[in-house]
């Protein structure tokens, strides 16, 4: 089976030659990759915590918590650990395996670090697969995150190198790829996405794709947003990015990242169960369940078991899926 096992010398020319191949070739080939590394029928839930809201000091043109903007979002302290226990029990008792915590920072302060240590370290003791993101990282941060049971560090690289400068101009690409390497080097696992929909081209969603198959190793867990405009922001009267085009960029996903994650994220508010059953197939094996992303609507958990019980789709943890992942390494040997 092609595309079966990862690759780190993908062309930019390859990854667009599988990208635009006809839409059911390539939600074909997407399929064949994920049936031979994952487990058919099942995804993981994973939900999502803002517990420091706005106020950031960036300038991302699509983010409703930047400080640049005029939007309905005010500034938060950071949440006390007790709330953030609450709502990691609410998510598991929701079904959600997977407990991701963000907050609007431009970088984590080495005030804040035993803080947010606490509260990874009160998640995992929940028994949930823990997130974070929180900005651009210093040295040994990463390590102490890692050592309070930091499972992944979440910092997407948004879009395309050539495209990034439109949507943020107060951190370069290299400052992420940075932060990046902390993580990997620190032994944090990454979720590194991008979101689709903020004025680029196709060319810039496949500059994306290629960006992140330089890493070395790929992400383990690899997120595609769709824009959800929030007025007030530079973007925030951006023409809608197609249902397919989303489906063309997560089997792609699926197919130049083969073992990771291809998470279906922001965005499933406004689609229909059909939209989003199309972008199960193409190859997302992850979603965000629960009322509310960070600060964007999310379907709740009426609308997310409907579209389960519409696929055939049952939630499974990630121990389960990411064993039945390994079992795949160990048969194709």
């Amino acid at each position: 089976m092609p595309f079966d096992s990862p690759r780190h010398d993908w062309t930019k020319d390859e990854i667009q030659s599988i990208y635009e191949q006809s839409l059911d070739t390539l939600v074909g080939q997407a399929l064949e990759v994920k049936r031979a590394n994952w487990p058919d029928g099942a995804l993981q839930k994973s939900q999502l915590l803002s517990i420091k809201t706005g106020g950031c000091p960036e300038d991302c043109g699509y983010c409703s918590q930047s400080a640049h903007f005029d939007t309905d979002v005010d500034a938060e302290k950071l949440m006390p650990l007790d709330e953030v226990v609450a709502a990691a029990k609410r998510a598991k008792a929701g079904g959600a395996d997977r407990f991701c915590m963000g907050a609007g920072w431009r970088s984590l302060k080495d005030r804040d670090v035993p803080k947010v240590a606490a509260m990874i370290s009160a998640v995992k003791a929940e028994g949930l697969e823990t997130c974070v993101t929180l900005g651009m990282l210093e040295d040994g941060q990463a390590e102490a995150l890692k050592a309070a049971g930091l499972d992944y560090y979440n910092h997407n690289l948004d879009t395309s190198a050539e495209y990034y400068t439109t949507v943020v101009t107060t951190r370069t690409y290299d400052d992420r790829l940075d932060t990046l390497a902390k993580a990997r080097e620190a032994g944090v696992k990454l979720c590194v996405g991008g979101i689709l929909g903020m004025g680029e081209r196709r060319a810039d969603r496949i500059g994306l794709i290629h960006e992140l198959s330089k890493l070395t190793p790929h992400p383990e867990s690899v997120p595609i947003n769709m824009l959800v405009p929030i007025k007030g922001t530079p973007l925030g009267e951006s023409p809608a990015v197609s249902v397919t085009e989303m489906a063309r960029a997560i089997a792609t996903c699926r197919i130049v990242f083969p073992k990771s994650w291809v998470r279906l994220s922001a965005g499933r508010e406004g689609m229909s169960e059909g939209e989003q059953a199309l972008l199960l197939l193409a190859g997302a094996n992850s979603i965000f369940v629960g009322d509310r992303l960070l600060t964007t609507d999310n379907p709740g958990e009426d609308r997310d078991q409907s579209l389960l019980d519409a696929v055939g789709f049952e939630a499974s943890g990630h121990d389960v899926m990411e064993r039945s992942h390994k079992k795949s390494l160990i048969d194709a040997r």
